[in-house]
């Protein structure tokens, strides 16, 4: 995907998001073995891999939901695990893979508490928060729902609510795990579209672990490959994304020609048997 132009922007942030020789694991199962990784600001990164490569507990480390047992996340070289909780959440947030809905909750409830962060104790509710949720479902055209349960809403749907709770949450910087699982190729569009149209609007730096390769590259200002815990190359689909990569990091035959409408590039699995 070619680069937006600054102009796009009204606000691109120029916050700065890093992993330091990051280290980290589940109990004795050792994941990230050494990764540093800068987040490119006011950008969309785009982390894929194979299974078990480490993308998802790279994401994790990021968004403090894991620490590591060595290294660092900075924000704006502050380490995030030195920071408030409430902090934080102003200018960092998450959408995790499979996040969990309050039964009964209607779609407005559960977009109004990505403000939660930005409001103190016994606060009550103001005419700012009000209207960051009200931009928030504009943008993802969720308006038409907010009385709706969520727990009635099509797959699709259900991602654009979600994606609109971080919305509202305003934040510089976005990180999202797997937001087109369990979605259709026509929903996984629409909401990588969502996304890119929130980066171009408001400068929001996003992070995002996908499978699909093709998806990553076409949305993507910038890759990073993990293959077993290290990061293998970064940097823009154009230059990382040959078939030596992606045998090395996937596994996988392929060729890697431009896709016809993105102009990206496109990897085409050989397999076995439609070998020309």
């Amino acid at each position: 995907m070619s680069e937006a132009p600054e102009t796009d922007a009204t606000a691109r942030t120029t916050t700065s998001l890093a992993g330091v020789d990051i280290v980290a694991g589940y109990g004795d199962r050792p994941v990230l073995d050494g990764i540093g990784i800068a987040v490119p600001a006011g950008r969309i990164s785009v982390i894929i891999g194979a299974n078990a490569s480490g993308k998802s507990t790279l994401l994790g480390v990021l968004a403090r939901l894991l620490k590591p047992s060595t290294g660092s996340v900075v924000l704006d070289g502050a380490d995030i695990h030195a920071m408030p909780t409430r902090q934080l959440a102003r200018r960092l947030g998450l959408l995790p893979q499979t996040p969990i809905v309050p039964e009964g909750i209607v779609v407005a409830d559960l977009v109004s508490r990505g403000r939660h962060p930005h409001r103190r104790l016994l606060q009550s509710w103001a005419p700012g928060d009000d209207a960051a949720v009200a931009r928030a479902l504009e943008l993802t055209e969720t308006t038409a729902l907010a009385d709706r349960p969520v727990d009635e809403l099509s797959g699709g749907q259900r991602q654009r609510v979600w994606i609109a709770m971080a919305l509202a949450q305003e934040t510089e910087v976005l990180l999202l795990d797997e937001p087109t699982t369990f979605l259709d190729l026509a929903h996984q569009v629409e909401v990588l579209d969502l996304l890119t149209d929130l980066n171009r609007a408001r400068g929001t730096t996003i992070a995002m672990v996908l499978h699909d390769v093709n998806l990553a590259a076409r949305y993507a200002d910038h890759l990073f490959a993990v293959r077993e815990g290290r990061l293998v190359a970064d940097g823009p689909p154009s230059e990382v994304l040959t078939s030596d990569l992606v045998r090395e990091v996937l596994g996988l035959e392929s060729i890697v020609v431009e896709d016809p409408v993105s102009g990206s590039p496109l990897v085409v699995p050989r397999g076995r048997h439609h070998v020309r």
